[in-house]
């Protein structure tokens, strides 16, 4: 099956296109939305638009569609991007790497059932931690970007996701709760190499933001190097 895939960068929305390759469907486009807003309730936003550089990395074309990121507009505009992206590439349905966020998977399967598009979802309820672990063992390189929770500091901007970083995430569980895959907004990811990328990308520049118990790893420079 043709698919588009909705492509944040970050570590969910990649598993959700390598799924779909290991599945045999063509990923024929990669839909990256623009939120002007940095709380969107839709969108992932840190490094968003270093996308083009993961689009080159796995020579799969990205679209951009901009959004104000206003809750519940915001989706006229998935909406408006959907509907270019089918009538443009000829797609059949989506990829999300949507994980436990009922909020976002019934927003998009209600727009994907009104274009007559099929919706995968292949992290839906998953276990967080088998899922951390697979992404681990089939070499993705997973960057922390952003952290915004109780027990991650500003020491976490730039981790780099492996087995010890795992196992620091399970024992926050275990104490206070932290969800461990980050889908409650606690940690943003970026992908530096995943399996269908033909090179990786290597971070050159970058610069920490703290502001009081949240911050943002900004990649002011990335680089394509062969894998």
């Amino acid at each position: 099956m043709k698919l588009g895939s909705l492509f944040s960068g970050g570590k969910d929305s990649c598993f959700a296109v390598n799924w779909a390759i290991e599945q045999k469907h063509e990923i024929k486009i990669l839909i990256s939305m623009i939120s002007e807003n940095k709380y969107s309730f839709m969108f992932h936003t840190p490094n968003i638009k270093l996308t083009s550089f993961q689009s080159k990395a796995a020579e799969i074309e990205i679209m951009y569609a901009n959004t104000l990121g206003e809750e519940e507009k915001e989706l006229t505009d998935l909406t408006s991007a959907l509907i270019k992206a089918k009538k443009d590439f000829e797609i059949e349905g989506i990829t999300t790497g949507a994980l436990a966020s009922s909020y976002q998977k019934k927003r998009i399967e209600k727009i994907c059932n009104e274009l007559s598009l099929e919706c995968f979802s292949p992290l839906w309820q998953r276990n967080q931690t088998e899922y951390l672990r697979e992404l681990i063992e089939k070499k993705f390189e997973v960057l922390i970007v952003g952290v915004a929770a109780q027990g991650l500091d500003e020491k976490w901007l730039g981790k780099t996701l492996n087995e010890k970083v795992l196992n620091e995430l399970i024992e926050l569980d275990k104490t206070i709760g932290l969800n461990v895959a980050g889908e409650g907004g606690e940690y943003e990811s970026f992908v530096l190499n995943a399996p269908f990328f033909k090179k990786k990308l290597k971070v050159v520049e970058a610069e920490s933001h703290w502001d009081k118990d949240s911050g943002f790893f900004e990649i002011k420079k990335i680089e394509l190097e062969k894998k």
